[in-house]
């Protein structure tokens, strides 16, 4: 099965959809879960803000949501997020598939608080092999896509201060974002295979090189997102048949050697 975040829109595509509620040890997830068929792949969908976008980014049930994914059977993760960028060569309406990320939030984030003692690696967080295949198929779509980059991850719900983003654009990173840490190292903790699709929708606290460019604000976010999300709903649907259901990669084996 493969799990991927998303919204309604993406549930009517479905066949044969249905809907189920479940619990975890770490509360509910975000929404019911929405069960259905691409193809011949099995897929479940979780609304990450909640059905009505009730959950603020600091908020959501990030373990639960991938804990339930896990109960499911899903192995693959597909993480569509919004995010603002940081560097005038990543334009809003480009797509990025990062491979890397910097953490500066404060969520629970890990499943392994008491024994065993575990210690995964987060060098490569991304998939390395669900990254190909969604690089190949935007290219393959004439998307524009950046097919790396570092997503700041910051804790929300405000946007940043110019000041911040400045300190984030001196480091060389691309993107920021509020949601996709910690679902990307839970994911890890599970073995399951983890990658974000990026839609750049604004360039945070503007330019100053140009001071035409304004701050980030959310009705902006969410009219360049849906402008976009046909061709973000195209993607996924696009690279579904073409995951593998033999996995070689790093995420099948994160626990290997991880535990005292």
């Amino acid at each position: 099965m493969i799990g991927i975040f998303g919204g309604s829109g993406f549930y009517s595509l479905l066949s044969e959809a249905a809907t189920v509620e479940k619990e975890t040890p770490f509360g509910k997830p975000s929404s019911p879960i929405t069960i259905g068929t691409i193809g011949s792949k099995e897929v479940a969908f979780i609304a990450r803000h909640g059905l009505q976008h009730e959950f603020p980014p600091h908020r959501i049930p990030y373990r639960a949501n991938i804990y339930a994914f896990k109960e499911l059977g899903v192995k693959h993760i597909i993480s569509p997020t919004a995010v603002g960028s940081l560097k005038k060569a990543i334009e809003p309406g480009h797509f990025m598939v990062p491979d890397q990320f910097v953490n500066f939030t404060r969520r629970d984030d890990t499943f392994y608080e008491e024994r065993p003692v575990t210690h995964i690696s987060s060098a490569e967080p991304y998939c390395p092999e669900l990254r190909a295949l969604l690089i190949e198929t935007a290219k393959q779509m004439n998307l524009p896509v950046h097919d790396r980059g570092t997503a700041v991850i910051i804790e929300g719900p405000r946007f940043a201060t110019k000041a911040e983003s400045q300190f984030y654009r001196g480091h060389d990173w691309d993107i920021i974002n509020m949601t996709q840490y910690p679902e990307i190292v839970l994911a890890r903790e599970l073995e399951m295979c983890y990658a974000n699709i990026s839609v750049i929708t604004d360039y945070d606290t503007g330019m100053k090189e140009d001071p035409s460019v304004k701050p980030v604000s959310l009705d902006n976010v969410v009219r360049v997102f849906s402008e976009n999300n046909e061709k973000l709903k195209k993607l996924i649907f696009e690279v579904i048949p073409k995951i593998p259901e033999v996995r070689t990669c790093i995420c099948s084996r994160a626990l290997e050697g991880s535990r005292f």
